[in-house]
C-alpha cells in the first residue's frame, strides 16, 4: 500500500501572511490593488508581480495598482534580498490570486445560477452561458477576502498564462522618465524641514564637546540635536542645514579613534583575528594518492555600495507616534530596531517604503532612517528629511566584507582532482536590522546609552550562507572539505552587499579550475562539462559557449575566459564568457551570458538584471576597492573610489533558457561570480599571468608578471 501524499504546503510568505485581503483588494474604480511585502529597488519586481497577479486574476495589467510596502498594511515578507522576491513573493501572490479568483467564481455561480466550471473571466468580467455576466467589482461587496488562504488551491498551469513569460513594460518607469517624484530623494512633504548629522572622519571616535553657538546663528536654523555622540541640525532648507552642519563641525571635539587594518595586507589581517570556525561541508572518498597539491590564495577587498544617490529618509512625529519614509529593503525589520531604540511599541511606528536611487544590499538606508527619527524629535511635529552626503555614504555605510580564500587541490599523476580543501576568512556578511536583540543601526551605537556595534554574522547555509556562499563546488569532485572562519572583530563596518561571499568564492573556484584545465592541456569548457552532473548547469555552459563562438581564434592582446555558478547552489544557473583587451589597462569588450531562472516571468526583466549584475561585477573586478589608512576611510569621493564609466561598459549579450515548467528563481545576483571569474580567466588567456587579488589593476598585473618571471 502506497504512502498517502503529503498535505500541500503554502508558499513561505503566504504561510506567514495568510489573510487574502492583505494581498489583494478590488477598488470601486475598476482597479485591483496588489500589496506585496517585497519592495522595488530597481530590479523590476513590481512589474513581475503585477504580471503574476494579472495572469491568475484574468485582468489586464493596466488595471493593477502596486501598493508600496508599509508596516501599516502590507504583508510582512521580511527583507527584499538574496534574489528571493520572485521565489517568495511571486509564489505567494500567485497562490493568493488563484484563490481569490476561485472565491469570486463561486460567488458569481451563486448569483448567476450557473455552475462555476462554466464561467470564465476576461479582464475582470465573469461571464457564462446565455450571456450572463458580472464582475469582480460588482461582487466585491459580497465576497469577503478577510479570510485565511487555504493550501489546496491550484494556480494556472504555465501554458495557460497569458502575461508571464513576456516582456511587459516596467510599471515604475513612466514616473522616472517624466520626472514625477517617485524617489524618496525628490519627495517634499508639506512643512518639510531638513536635517544633517555630524559624524567624525576618524573611525570609532566619540564626541567629547560641542560648541553650538555658530550653528544657532545660521539663518533658517531650527534646532541642534545631541544625544551622546550623536548630533545633528534641523533647518528650514538644505542650504541652511549644510551651513549649520559646517558651523557645528568646527565646534566639535572628538576622542581618538580605533585603529584600522593595514589595507595592503588584508589577508594577513583577516587570518590574524579571532574567528568562529565552522565546517560548511565535507565529502569523503576512497583515498587516492596525490602526486601534487596546488595551493592558491585569492582575496577581494572591502567594496562600497557606491549607489549613485546617497541615502535619504523622512520622519514625522505626532505625539508619541512616528511615521518614517525610507528606501529600506525591510520595513518590518527596520521597525523592529526602531522599537528597541525608541522604546516604543511597534504599533506607534509606521515605516513606509519609497524607492531610492540605488540599492543592492544593506547600505545606509536604515541608518539614515533612524537619523531622521532622532532629528525629527526637535522639529515640533514637522516632517524632517535627512540626506546623507557622498562623504557620509562612502565613510559610514556598511561595506561588503573583504575576503581571503585559500584552496588546496590534490592532483593525481594525470592532474585529475582527487581532493579539495577550501577555507574562507572574512567578516560576516550580514548585520541587517531587526534580526537580533540589539539594534544594528549606526546611530544606536552613538547615543548616550549606546548599543554595541553589531558584529556581522553569516546567514545559515540553508539560507544560502554568507562568507561561505557558493563555496561548495557544484562540480563532481571526489572529496572536499569547506571551512569558514568568521571574524569576531569588525574595525571596518561590514554587512550585506550583492551576492555576499559568492563573488569571492566563485572567483577562487573557477580560477583554480581553469588553472588545472590548463595543466592538463584540456579546453576549460570541456573540463567543466566533464565535471558537471547537473544537466541545467551543462546547458548554460554550452549555451554561453555557443553564443560566444567559443573559442575564437587567438588574437594578440585579446583574451577569452569562462566562469560558471549556480547562485547559492539552489538558485539561477549562469555561465559567462568574457572577451578582454589587455593593452595599457584591462578593458572588457564583451560579455556573453546564458542564464536559467526556471520560468522567466518577464524576459526583459531577467535580461536587465543579468546585464546590470554583469556590469557591476566588471566594475568590481577592474576598479572597486575601499581605501583607508590606519585611522580613517579615505575613498570618500568618486575620485578616490572610481567605478566603471559609461564609456567603459562592455557589450553584454544574454541568452535565457526558458523553462516554464520549473518554479522561477531570481536573477539579480546570478551573474557577479561567473563574470568575475570569466574576466580573471580571460586576463590569463591574454597575458599569461593569473591575478589572485581583486581588483585586477595594472599594478596587480605587473606584480603577477614579476612573480612569474
Amino acid at each position: 500500500m502506497s504512502a498517502p501524499s503529503p498535505a500541500p504546503k503554502l508558499p513561505v510568505s503566504l504561510a506567514a501572511n495568510p489573510r487574502l485581503s492583505s494581498w489583494v483588494k478590488f477598488t470601486g474604480e475598476g482597479r485591483v490593488a496588489i500589496s506585496p511585502g517585497k519592495v522595488e529597488i530597481g530590479q523590476g519586481i513590481v512589474t513581475a508581480l503585477a504580471q503574476i497577479a494579472a495572469d491568475e486574476l484574468d485582468v489586464e495589467i493596466g488595471r493593477i495598482e502596486m501598493i508600496r510596502a508599509s508596516t501599516a498594511a502590507s504583508p510582512n515578507e521580511g527583507v527584499t534580498s538574496g534574489s528571493l522576491s520572485i521565489q517568495q513573493s511571486g509564489r505567494a501572490l500567485r497562490h493568493a490570486c488563484a484563490e481569490v479568483r476561485q472565491r469570486f467564481l463561486a460567488a458569481a455561480s451563486e448569483r448567476l445560477g450557473v455552475d462555476a466550471s462554466l464561467l470564465g473571466v476576461d479582464d475582470g468580467t465573469i461571464s457564462g452561458p446565455g450571456n450572463v455576466r458580472t464582475s469582480y467589482w460588482e461582487l466585491s461587496g459580497d465576497v469577503s477576502l478577510d479570510h485565511d488562504v487555504t493550501a489546496g488551491t491550484v494556480a494556472k498551469s504555465a501554458v495557460a498564462r497569458r502575461v508571464a513569460g513576456h516582456s511587459i513594460e516596467r510599471v515604475d518607469i513612466p514616473d522616472k522618465v517624466f520626472a514625477r517624484p517617485r524617489f524618496i530623494h525628490d519627495c517634499a512633504l508639506p512643512g518639510l524641514a531638513h536635517g544633517r548629522v555630524l559624524r567624525p572622519d576618524i573611525s570609532g571616535a566619540e564626541l567629547i564637546a560641542l560648541e553650538e553657538a555658530a550653528a544657532r546663528a545660521v539663518s533658517g536654523f531650527i534646532a541642534v540635536v545631541r544625544d551622546g555622540s550623536f548630533s545633528g541640525v534641523v533647518a528650514e532648507s538644505e542650504v541652511a542645514a549644510e551651513a549649520a552642519l559646517k558651523a557645528l563641525r568646527k565646534g566639535a571635539t572628538w576622542s581618538a579613534g580605533e585603529p584600522l587594518p593595514d589595507e595592503n595586507d588584508l589577508a594577513g589581517f583577516l587570518k590574524s583575528q579571532p574567528v568562529e570556525t565552522i565546517i560548511i561541508d565535507t565529502k569523503a572518498a576512497a583515498t587516492t594518492k596525490a602526486a601534487r597539491t596546488l595551493r592558491r590564495q585569492y582575496t577581494r577587498p572591502y567594496i562600497a555600495h557606491a549607489s549613485i544617490a546617497p541615502s535619504c529618509a523622512m520622519a514625522q512625529w505626532d505625539g508619541d507616534r512616528v511615521h518614517v519614509w525610507t528606501h529600506s529593503q525591510g520595513v518590518y525589520l527596520l521597525r523592529a530596531d526602531l522599537t528597541i531604540v525608541l522604546r516604543l511599541p511597534a504599533e506607534n511606528i509606521v515605516v513606509e517604503h519609497m524607492e531610492g536611487a540605488g540599492c543592492y544590499g544593506h547600505n545606509a538606508a536604515d541608518d539614515v532612517a533612524l537619523d531622521a527619527v532622532l532629528l525629527a524629535k526637535a522639529a515640533g511635529g514637522r516632517p524632517v528629511r535627512v540626506q546623507w552626503s557622498r562623504h557620509d555614504e562612502m565613510s559610514h555605510a556598511p561595506f561588503g566584507a573583504a575576503m581571503a580564500i585559500e584552496i588546496e587541490a590534490d592532483l593525481d599523476a594525470d592532474n585529475e582532482i582527487v581532493g579539495w580543501r577550501h577555507g574562507i576568512w572574512s567578516n560576516g556578511h550580514a548585520a541587517r536590522p531587526g534580526r537580533a536583540a540589539e539594534p544594528a543601526l549606526l546611530a544606536a551605537s552613538e547615543i548616550a546609552n549606546p548599543y554595541p556595534r553589531m558584529i556581522s554574522t553569516n546567514p545559515p547555509a540553508a539560507n544560502g550562507g554568507g562568507g561561505d556562499r557558493n563555496s561548495v563546488p557544484l562540480y563532481d569532485l571526489p572529496a572536499w572539505t569547506i571551512t569558514s572562519h568568521r571574524l569576531l572583530t569588525m574595525p571596518v563596518r561590514t554587512s550585506a552587499l550583492r551576492t555576499l561571499g559568492a563573488q569571492g568564492n566563485v572567483f577562487a573556484i573557477e580560477s583554480l579550475l581553469d588553472e588545472i584545465a590548463a595543466l592538463r592541456g584540456e579546453d576549460p569548457i570541456a573540463f567543466r562539462l566533464r565535471h558537471l552532473r547537473d544537466d541545467r548547469a551543462k546547458d548554460v555552459v554550452r549555451a554561453a559557449a555557443r553564443r560566444a563562438g567559443w573559442k575564437p581564434e587567438r588574437r594578440s592582446g585579446v583574451g577569452h575566459g569562462v566562469g560558471f555558478a549556480r547562485y547559492k547552489n539552489t538558485g539561477a544557473y549562469c555561465a559567462a564568457i568574457a572577451e578582454i583587451e589587455g593593452a595599457d589597462d584591462i578593458r572588457v569588450k564583451r560579455l556573453t551570458l546564458a542564464v536559467d531562472v526556471g520560468e522567466a516571468i518577464n524576459r526583459d526583466g531577467v535580461i536587465n538584471q543579468i546585464e546590470g549584475g554583469a556590469i557591476q561585477a566588471t566594475s568590481w573586478v577592474l576598479k572597486e576597492r575601499v581605501r583607508f589608512d590606519r585611522t580613517r576611510i579615505t575613498s570618500t569621493s568618486w575620485t578616490d573610489y572610481p567605478i566603471l564609466t559609461f564609456s567603459e561598459v562592455p557589450a553584454v549579450d544574454v541568452e535565457i533558457i526558458q523553462r516554464p515548467e520549473i518554479e522561477p528563481v531570481g536573477a539579480g545576483e546570478a551573474a557577479h561570480g561567473p563574470v568575475t571569474a570569466a574576466i580573471a580567466n580571460a586576463v590569463h588567456d591574454c597575458l599569461g599571468v593569473r591575478v589572485h587579488d581583486l581588483p585586477i589593476t595594472r599594478d596587480k598585473i605587473i606584480a603577477a608578471m614579476e612573480l612569474a618571471s
